[in-house]
């Protein structure tokens, strides 16, 4: 079966050579049960733009084949038995779509990064436990990335940096938060991050900065309340979010559909909205009162000991009593109110 499958690439490649010319071409070596690619040494691998190497047994892809693929604009390597990518892959300036799906991949190279021309990535149903950290900052162009099925807890905090992304797919991992600056995806559509079950225990309220989503699953995981932002986006046409143990909305509420979710959010967006203010301007207030109180103090208005100080002389009001008027009768009428308020007659 193998040397059949020999063969049959053998054959392939000496049909790519015997064409002529200098077009481009496409090179299909897909389902002919290769554990190793045929020597392409005859060929002028510089001319390829696609190659199809999918549902074979290959466990690796030669550093040098890739090093020369130097036009490649797409390729599929799909259900194999690659452990790894080669670090050459970082030499396909032009690649545009990579399909390294059902594998047996760990890790993506770093230098993947240099394929800045890049627009879908999928690698999914692999053993990714993480990608390369700073992808996000050279891959501006990626449109989809789609890794489910997969052993990752975390995205790169760089996936914010995708501006372009419009399709992300990270289902069936163990994620346990979205990164930091998702509203920078202007342009997502869809975002499914199903199926993390227990790891997954909050949405960020940010989420409803993506004008541009339509469809959202966030299926079973472990979210208890869905944010209120939610109903901030206008585009949004598909909800999924049963599977949850959720209190806001309850179950009642997601049953009847997005409409319903949407007005429970935006009815509790504003209650929230109330509550924060009157919150801030009871602190407001609490601040404004202690704040006086400071600067009575620092004026000396409650001075220590209660003692007052002149602001004309210095002298300490202190020392001076106060005339009491039933100790001292000859002074009592001078402060009686008849004496002071009834009309003196003229002589």
């Amino acid at each position: 079966m193998k040397t059949e499958g020999r063969k049959r690439g053998r054959s392939a490649v000496d049909g790519l050579m015997e064409e002529g010319g200098e077009k481009q071409r496409e090179l299909d070596l897909s389902g002919m049960s290769l554990d190793s690619l045929p020597n392409p040494a005859s060929v002028n691998l510089a001319l390829i733009t696609k190659l199809d190497l999918s549902n074979n047994n290959l466990q690796s892809i030669p550093e040098s084949l890739t090093a020369r693929l130097l036009n490649l604009v797409v390729l599929d390597a799909h259900s194999n038995q690659l452990r790894t990518l080669p670090n050459s892959i970082g030499c396909l300036s032009k690649l545009r779509a990579l399909n390294v799906s059902g594998n047996l991949l760990e890790g993506l190279p770093k230098t993947i990064e240099d394929c800045r021309a890049l627009q879908e990535l999928a690698a999914n149903f692999n053993r990714l436990t993480a990608l390369p950290e700073t992808m996000g900052f050279e891959l501006r162009d990626l449109r989809k990335l789609a890794v489910n099925s997969n052993k990752l807890s975390f995205l790169p905090s760089s996936t914010s940096h995708m501006t372009s992304l419009r399709v992300l797919d990270a289902r069936l991992n163990c994620l346990r938060c979205l990164p930091d600056g998702l509203e920078n995806l202007l342009r997502l559509e869809v975002l499914t991050v199903a199926h993390n079950f227990h790891h997954l225990t909050a949405i960020p309220y940010s989420i409803g900065l993506l004008r541009s989503l339509r469809d959202l699953d966030v299926s079973y995981n472990a979210l208890t309340h869905l944010p209120a932002s939610l109903s901030c986006i206008p585009a949004l046409r598909s909800l999924r979010a049963e599977g949850n143990p959720l209190v806001s909305p309850s179950p009642k509420v997601l049953d009847q559909g997005l409409d319903a979710v949407r007005n429970y959010l935006a009815a509790k967006m504003h209650a929230d909205d109330a509550d924060a203010m009157k919150k801030k301007k009871k602190q407001q207030q609490q601040k404004q009162g202690s704040s006086w109180i400071k600067k009575l103090v620092k004026c000396g208005t409650f001075p220590p000991g209660g003692r007052h100080v002149s602001s004309d002389d210095g002298l300490m009001m202190a020392d001076y009593r106060w005339v009491d008027g039933d100790s001292s009768p000859s002074y009592a009428g001078i402060f009686s109110p008849r004496r002071l308020f009834s009309p003196r007659k003229i002589k």
